[in-house]
C-alpha cells in the first residue's frame, strides 16, 4: 500500500517546481519573478510534527505528504496565479472570499479555499491528548447534549462522506453561541460571505434543481453572479474545527478501508484550546474573513 501510494509525491515535487504560468523550472526565471509573497505556514509543533508525524495519528511519511508537500503545493500555485497582481500579498482567506462569486477566478479560488482548509485542519491538532476547557465542555453539552454526542455526530458525518472536502464543527452568530456540524466538498469554503463556492453536497451525485435549501450551493457560472452575501434562510456561522476527508490525509497510514479508524483517533488529537481559542474569537457579526490563520 505505501509503495503506491508514495508514487504521488514525486509528481508532486515535480509540478510544484515549475511556474503555473510558463510551465518553466523555477530555478530558470528571472529573480524578480520567482519572489514568494505566500509561504507555508509554521504549525505550532511543526519540528515535532516533521520528526515523529502526529503520535497515534499521522505518521511522519503521511504529515509530510498531507501537509508540507501538498500545503507547498498549493502556496505555490498560489503565488503563479497572483505574481505581480494586487493579490499578490493577499492572505488565502481574503482570496477566497473575493472571488468565490467569479467563475473565471474558479482555479485561484479551489487554491486558496483549499490552502485556508488544510492549514485550519493541522492547525486544530495536538501532538498529545488535551482536554477541553471546562467552560467550553459545559457550551458544548448545553448545544449538543454531551461531548459524547458531538463527537459522534461529527465522526458519522464525516465517515458518511463519499468524497473528498471537509466536515466543520461551527458558532452560530445569531443564536447565542449554538454550533453546527456540517460538511464542505472539494475546495468548498465554510464562511457565509463565500456561500456561493460553500458546495455543502456532492454536486455529482445531486441535481441542481433537487430542493436542497440554497440549491446554487456550489455553483459557478450564471447562477453566481445573482447571489447575495448571505442567501435567504443561510446561517450566519464561523468555523472553530474541520477534520480532512480528503483520501491523501488518511489512505497512506489506514488503507482504503481505513476512513474510520482515521477519524476517531483524529479526535483523541484534538487540539482542544485552540479550538475554545477560535470559539471565543468568533465575535462580531461583520467578522466574516479568516479570523485566526494567517497564512
Amino acid at each position: 500500500m505505501f509503495s503506491r501510494l508514495a508514487r504521488p509525491q514525486s509528481a508532486l515535487r515535480a509540478v510544484s517546481s515549475f511556474s503555473p504560468l510558463s510551465q518553466t523550472p523555477s530555478s530558470a526565471l528571472p529573480r524578480f519573478q520567482s519572489r514568494s509573497i505566500h509561504r507555508l505556514p509554521q504549525l505550532q509543533h511543526d519540528a515535532y510534527y516533521k520528526e515523529n508525524g502526529v503520535p497515534e495519528f499521522m505518521s511522519p511519511d503521511a504529515f509530510d505528504f498531507a501537509w508540507t508537500q501538498y500545503q507547498t503545493f498549493l502556496i505555490q500555485k498560489l503565488n503563479g496565479l497572483t505574481q505581480d497582481t494586487v493579490d499578490a500579498d493577499a492572505k488565502p482567506g481574503e482570496l477566497l472570499v473575493k472571488y468565490s462569486r467569479r467563475s473565471e477566478m474558479a482555479s485561484l479560488f479551489n487554491y486558496a479555499s483549499m490552502a485556508h482548509n488544510n492549514h485550519f485542519f493541522f492547525n486544530c491538532l495536538s501532538p498529545t491528548p488535551t482536554r477541553i476547557p471546562t467552560a467550553f465542555a459545559a457550551t458544548i453539552t448545553e448545544t449538543c447534549s454531551s461531548v459524547e454526542s458531538l463527537k459522534l455526530d461529527f465522526l458519522a458525518t464525516a465517515n458518511a462522506m463519499f468524497g473528498p472536502g471537509f466536515v466543520w464543527l461551527a458558532k452560530n452568530l445569531d443564536s447565542q453561541g449554538l454550533m453546527h456540524i456540517f460538511c464542505t466538498y472539494n475546495a468548498g469554503s465554510p464562511y457565509p460571505a463565500a456561500h456561493s463556492r460553500q458546495q455543502p453536497v456532492d454536486m455529482n451525485t445531486h441535481s441542481p434543481e433537487a430542493p436542497l435549501g440554497n440549491q446554487f450551493a456550489g455553483s459557478m457560472g450564471a447562477h453566481a453572479p445573482g447571489q447575495k452575501t448571505m442567501a435567504p434562510g443561510a446561517l450566519d456561522v464561523q468555523p472553530i474545527l474541520c477534520v480532512n476527508t480528503w483520501e491523501h490525509a488518511w489512505m497512506m497510514d489506514y488503507g482504503i478501508a481505513g476512513k474510520e479508524e482515521y477519524l476517531e483517533r483524529w479526535w483523541d488529537r484534538i487540539n482542544w484550546d485552540v479550538v475554545f481559542d477560535n470559539y471565543n474569537a468568533v465575535g462580531q457579526k461583520a467578522q466574516q474573513k479568516d479570523f485566526r490563520l494567517r497564512a
